[in-house]
């Protein structure tokens, strides 16, 4: 067994869809495991035995049910809504490689550990609920008769991220598309080309070659602009690229200029569509291409409009981020996990820039080295993935984490993880605030080590009256841009009421006034981004006809129904961006 990798552009690649159908079997027992935790055992439900009436089998995939692939097991049948735990997938499928080909079988997410076998193997293992792998099959294969088995498994442990408690529900299963991929025996697998910070239109970064001797040609184009370079790759795998192509048009929210590239390496060839856009601090401003910019944003989950459950789609990047265009928003901060790629590729060409964040979320075991690996890990790959996307600017290492000694060394490895991988971009985090009465203080130790501050603060729902909210004053020791990375109130779609019954939709629309009052007198405030876009389901939000398993925060229902408050922020954000 190889451990998973991931292919950057692999969505611009030509593949065979595994999407639809799916057998299942729920196993809250493990019983098609095996007794070690561990490691499965190959002749457990891996094996794929079909009952034939005279052999003791007591599974079979050919006669279970099925679940549709991308999506959660949650969403799709009542009876497992609240399931946790182990559930089984399998599909047949056919594949004719080319003679000289390599296959890799690509996984958009499997929330939240996945073990993967293909014809009777055992292929990869991969941990982490919102991050994509790819398992190499090449040698698997055969000409006809393949299937694939996976054992998906949510459950909640103390030494995973995210740990034992959010607020957001817990989708398992196979959330994102599954397909196959055939690549050269040599192929690129990374690549990243940035604008450099203060060095006029300059254009730095490298492709990355597996399977190719040091010395190979390379080649890089961009027709628009003229470029057609050559390269050499190194020792190290890397041809690196330095060039300031004439006439580039800077990527931005008001013009997200897009321009295709073509890398051709030998046998393999990979067209991308990015943009070009510096973005860097000065104090307490976040400069976009050298001039100031405020964040006009709001959070939203990864949670799909209309018909609930994982959003995956094409179709929910465009209902989610329209809304954000209709709010007048050019910021948002895909809360608290790594997003679909459809979410930051729709963002690109939206013009709307992007928070990404991985789930060290509320209470982690900040000591134990798995915590620290698989945050590291999710934190590796959402930036591999992401990382020539011009729409993303920030990348963030966590959500309201209490302060600690052993929680400050915890996020900054983060911290530095996120530098040293990309450091052309900003890190940030969503911190506690310190009140004193009515002064907030950002005195929390991490944001030392932060290029931009977050704030979560609930000043009018969990803290005082919404009145309250203008008497704040702020202190920010660190003198580092702001930006409010969460506030707002619940109220469900409908309810109505005076402006402080709570959860009515007066209420929730009087807490926006009184928040982006005190919001505009905060001299060093960056962006603020209200909770949340729309409301999504949560475990413990279970209060009877107002909640029922729902977050209420949201300025749209999960129907789709925009409340009173959406139209506040939009006049707000209206007025800055005019």
């Amino acid at each position: 067994m190889q451990a998973p990798t991931l292919l950057v552009d692999i969505d611009h690649r030509p593949a065979v869809s595994l999407d639809g159908a799916w057998h299942y079997i729920v196993d809250p027992y493990r019983n098609g495991w095996g007794d070690d935790p561990d490691k499965p055992n190959l002749n457990g439900y891996a094996k794929n035995a079909h009952f034939n009436g005279t052999d003791l089998v007591e599974y079979d995939f050919a006669t279970s049910p099925v679940l549709q692939v991308p999506g959660d097991w949650n969403s799709q049948h009542d009876n497992l809504l609240l399931y946790e735990g182990l559930v089984w997938y399998e599909k047949d499928f056919s594949h004719q490689p080319k003679a000289g080909m390599r296959t890799f079988l690509h996984f958009g997410a499997a929330n939240h550990r996945a073990s993967v076998f293909v014809n009777d193997v055992h292929v990869c293992d991969h941990e982490g609920g919102f991050t994509p792998f790819d398992c190499e099959v090449t040698n698997v294969l055969k000409p006809e008769g393949n299937f694939v088995v996976v054992a998906v498994d949510d459950s909640r442990r103390p030494d995973t991220v995210p740990a034992m408690k959010t607020d957001w529900w817990n989708y398992g299963g196979l959330t994102r598309q599954v397909f196959l991929v055939d690549v050269p025996q040599s192929y690129v697998d990374d690549y990243s080309l940035q604008l450099r910070r203060g060095a006029g239109d300059q254009i730095e970064g490298y492709v990355h070659l597996v399977g190719s001797k040091a010395g190979s040609a390379l080649t890089l184009r961009i027709p628009e602009l003229n470029v057609d370079r050559e390269s050499t790759v190194g020792e190290d795998g890397n041809a690196k690229f330095s060039f300031a192509p004439q006439g580039l048009v800077r990527w931005a929210p008001d013009h997200p200029k897009l321009y295709r590239i073509q890398i051709k390496a030998g046998e393999d060839h990979l067209d991308d569509d990015i943009g070009f856009r510096t973005v860097e601090v000065e104090g307490d401003r976040i400069l976009l291409n050298g001039k100031p910019i405020f964040l006009r944003g709001i959070n939203t989950h990864a949670e799909a409009p209309y018909r609930g459950g994982r959003a995956w789609s094409q179709q929910d990047a465009d209902t989610l981020l329209g809304w954000v265009h209709e709010l007048h928003g050019n910021f948002v901060r895909l809360a608290h996990y790594p997003h679909d790629e459809h979410m930051t590729r729709e963002a690109d060409k939206l013009g709307i820039l992007v928070w990404s964040e991985v789930p060290t979320y509320w209470s982690i075991d900040w000591k134990g080295a798995h915590a620290l690996e698989s945050a590291k890990q999710q934190l590796s790959e959402n930036i591999r993935r992401d990382h020539n996307k011009a729409s993303v600017i920030l990348w963030s290492v966590s959500n309201e984490t209490p302060k600690s000694p052993e929680r400050l060394i915890f996020l900054k490895a983060l911290v530095d993880e996120a530098h040293a991988q990309d450091p052309t971009r900003l890190v940030t985090s969503a911190l506690l605030t310190h009140m004193d009465g009515k002064t907030a203080i950002l005195d929390d130790p991490l944001g030392a080590s932060l290029d931009v501050l977050g704030s979560n603060e609930y000043i009018g729902w969990y803290n005082g009256k919404p009145e309250d909210a203008p008497l704040y004053t702020w202190q920010n020791p660190y003198n580092k841009p702001l930006i409010m990375s969460e506030w707002g109130g619940g109220a469900k779609s409908g309810l109505h009421g005076e402006i402080n019954a709570r959860f009515s939709e007066e209420m929730q629309a009087e807490i926006f006034k009184q928040q982006l009052a005190m919001l505009s007198k905060i001299p060093f405030l960056a962006g603020t981004t209200p909770w949340v876009l729309m409301d999504f389901r949560s475990p413990t939000r279970q209060l009877p006809n107002i909640q029922d398993f729902y977050n209420r925060k949201g300025v749209i229902s999960n129907k789709g129904i925009k409340k009173k408050a959406f139209f506040v922020l939009q006049d707000y954000y209206a007025k800055l961006a005019h």
